[in-house]
């Protein structure tokens, strides 16, 4: 009764790589959640924060990290953060290596990341993720 009264507005926030075409795109549906209504439903509702061009500090991608259901027991390598196409030949084993890496050559990580603080998803490079994440969310928005 009255759980209404208990829900937050979700923080959301991206990672963004102006000059990456997934990246750009994942931005545009994020915004366009946000302002368009869809399927006879309004738009959601969530604070969206839009990080350019700067990739995670090291705590937030450990929290990101953490966030993301892994394919087997073990938790996600640090490399799901690290481009297939990398630019680099350097392959990081850690989190710090990480975000060395991805200082010194952004285009090593995977764009966009996304993220929603809240509920503890993560989706990295992968726009049928962003997809799956804002559909999650109209559905416990609608109910």
């Amino acid at each position: 009764m009255f759980s209404a009264f208990n829900r937050t507005i979700p923080q959301l926030s991206i990672f963004h790589n102006t000059q990456s075409s997934s990246s750009k795109e994942a931005l545009r549906l994020l915004q366009n959640a946000l302002t368009v209504a869809q399927q006879n439903k309004a738009p959601l509702k969530f604070n969206l924060e839009v990080i350019n061009d700067q990739p995670p500090t090291s705590d937030q991608l450990r929290t990101i990290q953490s966030y993301i259901k892994p394919s087997s027991p073990a938790s996600p390598s640090p490399s799901i953060f690290i481009s297939s196409h990398p630019t680099s030949d350097v392959q990081p084993n850690t989190i710090d290596d990480v975000v060395k890496l991805a200082k010194s050559n952004p285009n090593a990580l995977k764009w966009p990341i996304v993220v929603d603080w809240d509920a503890g998803k993560a989706v990295v490079g992968n726009l049928q993720g962003v997809k799956s994440m804002l559909e999650e969310m109209r559905k416990e928005q609608t109910e």
